[in-house]
């Protein structure tokens, strides 16, 4: 089978799975410039809750297909940065179930999910420095915003990879889990995450990922949800809050 990315959409989550076996992951230009079409077809899916990012086997993704730079690599890298926003701007909790290589694009791609798990012994790396390429300004001040601005010119100048402990400690992932556990918890935490107000999740991705201008719009749509409601009786009540403000869809 050629490169590609599958979905699949189980328990109100989306899985999105990178299948390029045969280069541990390496995305193709033709992956590149599916996910950001994948991802908006999920947005607009009110099924879907929150999406899983990960790779097939034991690697998430070894960075861009080489062979994809032979041509302009600025083009090759515009259609990654379109990628990585793409996935920065879903509207819904994103997560990064990452194992194996997390390196070059696959960094790109996991530092743009809102939260990234590891198994012991992952390793990352952001990798320019080795190709001679300008890293692009949104995806450097993404991943300063996430390590700081020390461990990011770290990894940026000398392109060397860090274990999942170090990636741990910087800020780079959010768990590590050991080896067989990653799936089991993920699968944990998506549960949790779709059993929460998705209210409060929309309004606090906007807040934390720096937007400043709609603190009114969220105001009026928490009057009108009656999520506050619902998730007081439910305490009161001692069950589950039944939440039913969904993410709107486009079109």
């Amino acid at each position: 089978m050629e490169p590609q990315l599958e979905h699949r959409v189980t328990d109100s989550v989306a899985t999105v799975v990178i299948r390029h076996p045969e280069k541990r992951n390496a995305m193709t230009a033709a992956m590149w410039r599916s996910l950001p079409p994948l991802l908006e077809g999920l947005a607009g899916d009110p099924e879907v809750r929150a999406l899983v990012l990960t790779g097939e086997g034991r690697t998430f993704c070894a960075g861009a297909d080489i062979s994809t730079l032979r041509g302009s690599s600025e083009e090759a890298q515009g259609l990654a940065v379109r990628a990585e926003e793409a996935l920065a701007a879903f509207p819904k909790p994103t997560l990064a179930a990452v194992r194996g290589h997390c390196v070059g694009g696959g960094a790109q791609l996991a530092a743009a999910c809102d939260l990234r798990f590891a198994e012991e012994g992952t390793l990352f790396g952001v990798t320019p420095a080795k190709l001679g390429i300008v890293y692009p300004a949104s995806s450097t001040r993404r991943l300063v915003s996430l390590v700081g601005p020390a461990t990011a010119k770290y990894l940026l100048f000398s392109g060397e990879l860090i274990d999942a402990q170090r990636a741990l400690r910087t800020g780079l992932v959010d768990e590590v889990l050991p080896e067989g556990e990653l799936g089991k918890r993920v699968t944990e935490f998506t549960r949790l995450l779709v059993s929460r107000s998705q209210l409060t999740q929309a309004a606090a991705k906007e807040f934390a990922d720096g937007r400043r201008d709609r603190d009114a719009h969220w105001a009026g749509q928490a009057r009108g949800s009656g999520d506050t409601a619902e998730g007081v009786a439910a305490f009161l009540e001692r069950r589950q809050p039944r939440f039913g403000w969904s993410v709107p869809t486009s079109g």
